[in-house]
């Protein structure tokens, strides 16, 4: 008898491959953003901030619907998209995209906290050394900020696989193709006898959250160790 069906792997898959790529795909602007609010000073930037926390916010079908209206066949930048073979509607990819935008908020406070945190004099030693401001970021700022990074992804993972809202507006709930953990939890209970696979997707979900901040939380501190003792 095998732990799960293989409906439920399949769900269980397609998390961990949306909340990947979630995660990924967010990391690089995550660490822009965050710095660009922890350390520029900008027209716009409280703007910039309230819409990065916005998916906080709003209720989360309300963010896949206004995802529908813009990334959908026939929205402005779906359509074009949709010309060049990019399509997230009612795919994986824009489940992926759901989660990542609504874990975009908490990866970027983890890691603008974590860069706000750094004595700026450690950086402008560096540039007055003739470092470029690429360069004192790369060698001076980013390894000061690891931990946070590395906090913030792994909220972020978490979150991504959590995503229901957003997700099942924008891209439905299709057995195999966009059905992930909880839509498929949702599913399972709408149908008589469903009760015991969606307990069973519950224990996945809550062991593969528990394992990724216990690894967060372990990583973490051996970052800062080496941090501090370099």
């Amino acid at each position: 008898m095998t732990l799960l069906s293989p409906e439920e792997w399949q769900a269980v898959a397609l998390s961990l491959r949306v909340a990947l790529w979630a995660t990924l795909g967010g990391l690089p602007v995550g660490i822009l953003v965050a710095y660009a609010l922890a350390r520029w000073e900008f027209p716009g930037k409280q703007i910039l901030n309230g819409l990065v926390h916005l998916p906080l916010i709003l209720p989360p079908v309300v963010t896949g619907y206004l995802l529908l209206l813009t990334f959908g066949t026939r929205g402005p930048i779906g359509s074009v998209l949709q010309d060049i073979g990019i399509v997230f509607a009612f795919r994986w990819t824009g489940a992926a995209l759901a989660a990542g935008i609504m874990a975009f908020p908490l990866m970027v406070r983890a890691i603008r906290l974590s860069i706000e945190a750094v004595d700026p004099k450690l950086e402008q030693a560096g540039a007055t050394l003739g470092a470029s401001p690429l360069w004192v970021f790369a060698t001076v700022t980013l390894p000061l900020v690891l931990p946070g990074i590395l906090a913030g992804a792994i909220l972020a993972f978490a979150k991504a696989m959590g995503e229901f809202g957003a997700t099942i507006t924008f891209v439905s709930n299709i057995p195999g193709q966009t059905q992930t953990l909880p839509s498929a939890i949702y599913a399972f209970l709408q149908v008589p006898g469903g009760e015991a696979s969606a307990l069973r997707l519950v224990v996945v979900s809550v062991v593969i959250a528990m394992t990724a901040l216990m690894l967060s939380e372990v990583l973490s501190r051996r970052i800062a160790k080496r941090v501090a003792g370099a």
